[in-house]
């Protein structure tokens, strides 16, 4: 069939292709860019990114295109970008081996191509892990050539795509790599996830996002010259379509598809009919092809669609020839399949299918991808059966399907698709009988500590532990909540489970649930994590010793260091590590032994403190948990600065950060790691020093700061500067972000206080500074700081000794 209505003049847009050979041009002299572009379905994006990736490549540039699927949205991880890399390993080969060179085991979570995953934890620290070397990877592609990624259709991203693409635009600074991202404006809903994506990339120098609109009159104009071959269309056809179609250029080329074929009177105002209206011109057998590639996704490969229909390879080549040829359906970039050529028309063909019709052609695919799996790539496989499945109205394989999705995507650290395909698998539950509840569901999969046998003390039943069990799967969603920053979802999780959870039969169960709102409620900074900490302790308390028992120890003495401890917390410590040595928990032991450390220093024997601490440091270094051990090293830099050696605390912050940057976690202890280099930098006397280390890392806007440390240190080097007024308002600003009463926190900025007011004159403010503090009462072990707030307060009271009365202010 002759193709109808694609323009073979590429029409308007001056204004921002200017606006992406500008922002190539910058990419090219070596500052990375990125270029976010809006506007309708069938404005014309893919139009305008197609034509600026010819010039691009025409220019030299390597360009990779990856578009997001719409079954993205419920659980594909990273497709965009795997689809990029593989098409760039297509193109350059060789030269993309080089550059993942030593991070294959990393990336082959992102693109299985790579190879063998390595051996390290499937946690959050590998994901950020995954993220660093992604950057990495970007950074030496683009050393020697401009690198031009895109990623289409960002409104049906995932969560983990939207994130890995935000870190590559804000962590990439030198390389010469330009980024553009489409998207749908009138898909954007007021909660639509996207659209605090955007607000918060919008903010970055190196971003700039364009509108497109529709098309204008004479716009429409030589749009309909170019697709009916006249120098000028009648100015009567122009003003019939251009009001029809409003100025969106795909509607202007249906309805002049519509013209050609004699039938423009047959079209209702109805979107569906004009998007349906040349799918039911084509003859039966095309359209049985695009009812069922219509349910494949926005993406169908030839292979399964063969699979699936099942009739020969040559009906099926001829109804996609002629579908292409009406410009229905294109071949995919790769050569491997088919997608719709707007995906409304894949919609409308869709929604236009029977229940029980889209019911049977979901379960044809997902029985034929069960059949032969190699019709997908691995990365996608589980992803897609689930949805299939889904689709079917299957309970019974949805949910199996569901949940091997779910442990796919934790192993690749994408936590925010592993939640929603173990809360599909929530929402199936019930609707799945005895039968397939025994035979076809996994096994637990892995929660943290969490205790997957249920038994109370007597004989085990090991095929009911065996077997998983609704609570399992709680507990699975509960931390995948937790590690993708979903912490509201998770505290009803874990309510919902603790409900479920019978405390007498199973306390380590329900010790469990506590501790993880306990930490959730934490980060949330809001008040009851320590109750629920108590209430797990006495749960647990009189066990026997269990993971679980030995984690809820470590973690209350943990939070009572960091508060006001008590003598009873050194013991708790003790017991926590002893317990976790005891059943094999080598990382509890160690989180343990580092907080009895810190109590230890701060009931008087630093000395015993810090052999302890790095004794510590050290059995966590060949754990492979490389969050911990960061743990370690910033507690033993803060030890080394409260005992006076800042020399040695700098050093070994300096090995922190160091650690962090090889590991990918600067973004989750960067912050506090660089606070305790710049306190032992001051405490040396490398003030010029300690200003640039605390400048490198604000400007890195990717970093995640943690503000209230962050300005107190500007306020601690304004002070030392003679800037009392720069001081203060840092202070104000470090006091507004404040999130806890920590004494390291409370005391350090009370110092500073009493010695602006003194400053400035304020004998009496810097007075009732100390006051606050003292009414509070000192907490045990802050030595360290409530000397140095003392020592000022004195000297404040020495300098206005001789002064007349005052009234505070």
């Amino acid at each position: 069939m002759e193709q109808l209505s694609v323009s073979p003049v590429f029409v308007g847009r001056g204004t921002e292709s200017e606006a992406l050979a500008a922002a190539l041009r910058r990419a090219d002299a070596g500052d990375p860019q990125a270029v976010l572009i809006g506007g309708e379905a069938g404005v014309g994006k893919t139009r305008l990114v197609e034509e600026f990736l010819a010039t691009a490549a025409a220019g030299g540039a390597a360009t990779a295109l990856g578009g997001c699927l719409e079954i993205g949205a419920e659980g594909l991880p990273y497709a965009p970008l795997a689809t990029a890399l593989r098409r760039l390993h297509r193109r350059l080969g060789a030269e993309l081996e080089r550059a993942a060179h030593g991070m294959e085991g990393h990336l082959a979570r992102l693109l299985p191509d790579f190879g063998e995953l390595d051996g390290e934890p499937n946690d959050e620290y590998g994901r950020a892990r995954l993220f660093e070397h992604t950057e990495r990877l970007f950074e030496r592609l683009g050393a020697d050539r401009t690198l031009v990624l895109v990623v289409e259709d960002l409104h049906w991203s995932d969560r983990s795509t939207r994130e890995l693409l935000a870190y590559l635009i804000r962590t990439l600074h030198r390389a010469r790599v330009l980024i553009l991202a489409t998207y749908r404006t009138d898909d954007l809903h007021r909660r639509h996830p996207l659209r605090p994506f955007l607000a918060g990339l919008e903010r970055q120098r190196t971003v700039q996002r364009l509108e497109l609109d529709r098309f204008s009159r004479p716009e429409v104009s030589d749009q309909l010259a170019g697709i009916l071959g006249v120098p000028a269309p009648d100015l009567a056809l122009v003003e019939r379509i251009h009001g029809r179609s409003e100025g969106n250029p795909f509607f202007v080329e249906e309805l002049a598809a519509a013209h050609q074929q004699g039938c423009p009177a047959g079209l209702t105002d109805s979107l569906r009919d004009i998007l349906l209206v040349r799918v039911e011109a084509l003859p039966d057998d095309t359209q049985r092809v695009l009812r069922i590639a219509a349910e494949g996704g926005s993406c169908v490969e030839h292979e399964l669609l063969a699979a699936v229909l099942d009739e020969g390879e040559e009906p099926l080549i001829e109804a996609l020839r002629t579908a292409v040829g009406a410009n229905i359906l294109r071949p995919d970039t790769d050569g491997e399949g088919y997608r719709f050529r707007h995906a409304l028309v894949r919609e409308a063909v869709s929604d236009d299918l029977l229940p029980g019709e889209r019911h049977r052609i979901n379960r044809r695919f997902a029985t034929a991808l069960e059949v032969d799996p190699a019709l997908v790539g691995a990365e996608v496989r589980p992803a897609r059966l689930a949805n299939y499945w889904y689709h079917a109205h299957d309970p019974g394989r949805a949910l199996p399907a569901a949940l091997d999705a779910a442990r796919a995507a934790r192993r690749r650290n994408a936590f925010a698709e592993q939640l929603r395909m173990l809360e599909r698998a929530l929402e199936l539950w019930d609707g799945v009988s005895e039968e397939t509840m025994a035979d076809t569901l996994r096994p637990y999969d892995w929660a943290d500590t969490y205790p997957p046998c249920s038994c109370p003390d007597g004989p085990h039943d090991h095929d009911a532990c065996v077997r998983l069990q609704l609570v399992d799967v709680l507990a699975e969603a509960v931390v995948a909540a937790r590690r993708s920053g979903d912490r509201e979802r998770g505290l009803s999780l874990a309510k919902r489970a603790l409900g479920m959870v019978d405390e007498q039969r199973s306390p380590s169960r329900a010790a469990w649930f506590r501790v993880q709102r306990a930490r959730m409620l934490g980060h949330l900074h809001r008040s009851g994590g320590t109750a629920e900490l108590d209430y797990a302790h006495d749960l647990v308390g009189g066990l026997g010793p269990s993971a679980v028992q030995a984690e809820v120890l470590a973690l209350e003495a943990a939070h009572a260091m960091l508060r006001r401890p008590e003598r009873r917390h050194l013991e708790l410590a003790e017991r926590a590590a002893t317990i976790a040595r005891a059943v094999g928990a080598d990382g509890v032991e160690q989180h343990a032994r580092m907080t009895l450390a810190g109590l230890t220093a701060d009931f008087g024997d630093p000395e015993a403190a810090l052999a302890m601490l790095t004794d510590a440091v050290e059995r966590t270094r060949p754990l492979g948990t490389p969050d911990l051990y960061l743990r370690g090293l910033n507690n033993l830099a803060s030890l080394l600065n409260d005992i006076g050696r800042p020399a040695q605390a700098a050093e070994t912050a300096g090995q922190g950060l160091e650690a962090a940057g090889r590991t990918g976690l600067l973004g989750n202890t960067g912050a506090i790691l660089t606070g305790n280099l710049v306190e032992a930098l001051i405490a040396i006397g490398r003030r010029a020093r300690a200003g640039e280390v605390l400048d490198a890392w604000e400007g890195d806007p990717a970093r995640d700061s943690n503000h209230e440390f962050r300005f107190r240190l500007r306020a601690e080097l304004a002070l030392l500067d003679g800037d009392p007024a720069a001081a203060a308002d840092h202070l104000a600003r470090s006091r507004g972000a404040r999130h806890s009463d920590q004494p390291q926190h409370v005391l350090p900025a009370a110092r500073i206080a009493v010695a602006v007011a003194v400053r400035q004159g304020r004998p009496l403010d810097a007075r009732a500074e100390l006051l606050a503090v003292l009414d509070a009462g000192l907490p045990t072990g802050s030595c360290g700081t409530v000397l140095p707030l003392l020592a000022a307060a004195a000297a404040a009271e020495e300098a206005v000794r001789a002064l007349p009365a005052a009234e505070p202010g």
